[in-house]
């Protein structure tokens, strides 16, 4: 098992396509397998390998908790494709000595150029999340406004609670029910934007018409 040489693009291939439907290196939680793999790339993988570029970044944000993840962390060999040999490290130091001299510069212009890309993304996906309508929390009430007695003009008494009007509150159906001796209670529906509208401000509101309302109660209240 293996990725190759995780120094090099190739490795850093293999890593790209190990990890096209995967999250993680193992399971589906972060651990000291990610840890391991993680600790022996050189540098973040170049933009167009987005699927490691994607872990790499989110695998660096556990960095002051890696300690923690669960799991054990076992030699590089043991992750990866099996059919992939590890050869991470194997390479000799004047091989790599080689290729700093011949190739740094170019790769530092890569890792440049792969910054920018990743910057670039990272704008375009913040100004698209920004641009999502807000969730606006909103709930349904079921209210209890109940008149002084059977003499109560209770189309009256409707007209004045549907005459209340606010940013975020809209009146529904609405029905008479008997209370006893004669007495009728107005048991009428709204939807409210909870930021704007609350059950106090709606009792203040409906009982201020106190020719006519005795008493104002929530029968229910539900999340829409």
């Amino acid at each position: 098992m293996g990725f190759g040489d995780l120094k090099s693009p190739a490795g850093l291939r293999v890593l790209n396509d190990f990890l096209a439907d995967r999250s993680y290196i193992e399971g589906y939680v972060p651990s000291q397998a990610d840890i391991a793999v993680f600790e022996a790339i050189a540098a973040p993988p170049p933009a167009d390998l987005f699927h490691a570029l994607r872990w790499y970044n989110h695998i660096k944000s556990y960095e002051k908790q890696k300690a923690s993840l669960p799991g054990v962390k076992k030699a590089l060999g043991k992750y990866g494709p099996a059919d992939v040999e590890d050869t991470t490290g194997a390479a000799t130091d004047s091989k790599d000595d080689d290729d700093i001299d011949l190739f740094g510069s170019d790769d530092e212009e890569e890792s440049e150029e792969a910054k920018k890309l990743r910057e670039e993304r990272l704008a375009q996906y913040e100004s698209k999340k920004s641009k999502k309508p807000a969730v606006i929390a909103k709930s349904s009430i079921l209210l209890d406004v109940k008149p002084w007695d059977d003499e109560t003009d209770m189309a009256k008494l409707e007209e004045c609670v549907r005459s209340i009007q606010a940013d975020g509150l809209v009146w529904g159906s609405s029905k008479l029910v008997p209370v006893g001796y004669g007495i009728k209670k107005l048991q009428i529906q709204c939807v409210v934007e909870d930021d704007k509208v609350g059950t106090d401000m709606l009792e203040e509101r409906i009982t201020a018409f106190e020719d006519y309302v005795q008493s104002m109660d929530v029968a229910a209240f539900n999340k829409i």
